[in-house]
């Protein structure tokens, strides 16, 4: 988990992490510079759980990814799975049981991560509706888009967290985004579940919110325009060449030709782009996929 000035929503969150079905897990808190009451309500469950079931660090004080991306590669943490937390949602009762589960049965042998749909919910508690349904299969070609699931309800295993650990302190987007591109682009498992593990919290301070909504629609519009998804996909490639040894040869590929399509002109550039098959989740995401392909902003 990554706090920074959490105190409003951080004990609900905790409360709802000591209320799972599976008992046995550890909490690692990078806290990154908190000057409000983060660092006390901390403390206290401290005192409550034990030094060994949550243990606190001080995060770089660089942003949510680089204080995720601290804990990520971190080698004093080792577990057989590993799972995304953020400072001011709710945990369903079951969501590590679940996940767990589902990637026992799903990910043997292989890197593996689990993502799923979330419940929506102010700052009252009061539910909202569900985040978007995502139906298409989660693959390499997705990833290089969009990130699949919030990092909130993510899960994945040791194999994939070796991955992660060899890629370094890559700078990046996001860590969720980055695990999926990791994953996939390896040959890994990905599992989207429909079922909303995590009741993901709206309010004023989210610094990374639901996708849905006219107002936020055209928010990913602007930022489209003005480069910015550009200029993530730069981010993004770069640090996939940290890991390229371990990329399968088919997504090898598709990476080699995903990155020579960005820099042609127009026509060549649409015929590569659909020839790589990279795609986002929804029909709006897709056309805005095809604005950034002619404008060359993707």
């Amino acid at each position: 988990m990554g706090t920074y000035n959490a105190q409003r929503f951080l004990a609900r969150q905790l409360d709802s992490i000591a209320a799972q079905s599976w008992q046995e897990w550890s909490i690692w808190i990078s806290d990154d510079g908190s000057r409000d009451e983060s660092l006390s309500i901390i403390s206290a469950f401290q005192q409550k759980w034990g030094a060994k079931r949550l243990v606190l660090l001080a995060g770089p004080q660089r942003g949510f990814a680089e204080n995720f991306m601290s804990l990520v590669c971190n080698p004093a943490i080792k577990a057989d799975y590993y799972a995304y937390a953020d400072q001011d949602d709710i945990w369903e009762a079951d969501k590590l049981s679940r996940a767990l589960d589902i990637l026992r049965k799903n990910g043997q042998g292989l890197p593996a991560m689990y993502c799923s749909r979330t419940r929506l919910i102010d700052e009252f508690d009061r539910e909202l509706g569900l985040s978007p349904l995502f139906t298409k299969q989660p693959s390499f070609a997705n990833a290089l888009t969009q990130s699949l699931g919030g990092g909130n309800t993510m899960i994945f295993n040791q194999s994939a967290r070796e991955l992660l650990l060899e890629a370094g302190r890559v700078t990046v987007i996001s860590h969720d985004w980055w695990t999926y591109m990791v994953v996939t682009g390896c040959g890994g498992c990905a599992i989207y579940d429909e079922y909303p593990s995590v009741r993901y919290r709206q309010h004023s301070n989210n610094l990374v919110g639901t996708n849905t909504g006219w107002r936020n629609n055209m928010t990913r519009i602007r930022r489209l325009w003005r480069g910015e998804f550009r200029k993530w996909i730069d981010c993004n490639v770069l640090a996939l060449q940290h890991i390229s040894k371990h990329l399968n040869r088919e997504n090898a590929r598709l990476l080699h030709q995903f990155m020579v399509a960005r820099g042609i002109w127009l026509l060549p550039r649409l015929v590569v782009l659909k020839q790589t098959g990279i795609y986002r989740q929804t029909w709006l995401g897709n056309l805005g996929l095809i604005f950034a392909a002619i404008f060359k902003k993707v």
